[in-house]
């Protein structure tokens, strides 16, 4: 089965939207820092980006508070003249956990993770519904060890949902990641060495 190649896909969009000298607004969910890095250099001279940080999944607290703060730093240290906000999400952790029940010894990238995804993006287009964002996406697609089909998927199928135009990416692309880890030093970020969850690290413990 053919791959779609999301990155171009956001080339598409972006170009339309210079062409008609627009500058649509854009909710980011965002992970973590090192992740928001490269994507929010790559979109934030073609839309005009909120960053939220909406993580149920990540344990304990102090770890989720850990990299809220590295995502306020990142954004006013890299990006301080260009005025981008960050919406703090609940943090529900049980939310999670009945979302991976049943699934707690999947291996990391599958069933479990999916469902990961989809509770992200749906408050992510929830909110983007709420407060009239022209489009909402993830940082999620820049790990190399995130299933990039998977991520679009679920967001076009959370667009229809919650009526709300998904922006389709693959930030990895074009040395995305690379350029993400390059920044994490750059900045000196925080760079954690598990997906965030108590499973995921679990198994690279």
């Amino acid at each position: 089965m053919n791959k779609t190649n999301y990155g171009l896909e956001t080339e598409k969009i972006i170009k339309n939207n210079k062409r008609e000298q627009i500058m649509p607004s854009l909710l980011l969910h965002a992970c973590c820092a090192p992740c928001s890095s490269a994507c929010l250099l790559y979109l934030y001279k073609n839309f005009d980006v909120t960053v939220f940080y909406y993580n149920p999944n990540i344990s304990p607290k102090a770890e989720f508070d850990k990299r809220l703060l590295e995502e306020k730093r990142l954004i006013s240290e890299m990006l301080p003249d260009e005025n981008i906000s960050v919406i703090e999400g609940s943090y529900n952790y049980d939310d999670f956990l009945e979302i991976a029940k049943g699934l707690e010894n999947v291996p990391e990238g599958g069933e479990r993770c999916f469902k990961c995804y989809r509770l992200r993006l749906e408050e992510t287009a929830k909110l983007a519904k709420e407060k009239g964002f022209d489009y909402f996406c993830t940082t999620l697609s820049i790990s190399p060890l995130k299933n990039s089909q998977k991520i679009n998927e679920i967001g076009f199928e959370t667009a229809e949902k919650f009526g709300v135009k998904w922006l389709p990416s693959d930030f990895k692309k074009k040395e995305g990641y690379k350029r993400s880890v390059e920044l994490s030093k750059q900045y000196n970020l925080y760079r954690q060495n598990f997906c965030g969850c108590v499973f995921s690290k679990k198994e690279d413990a």
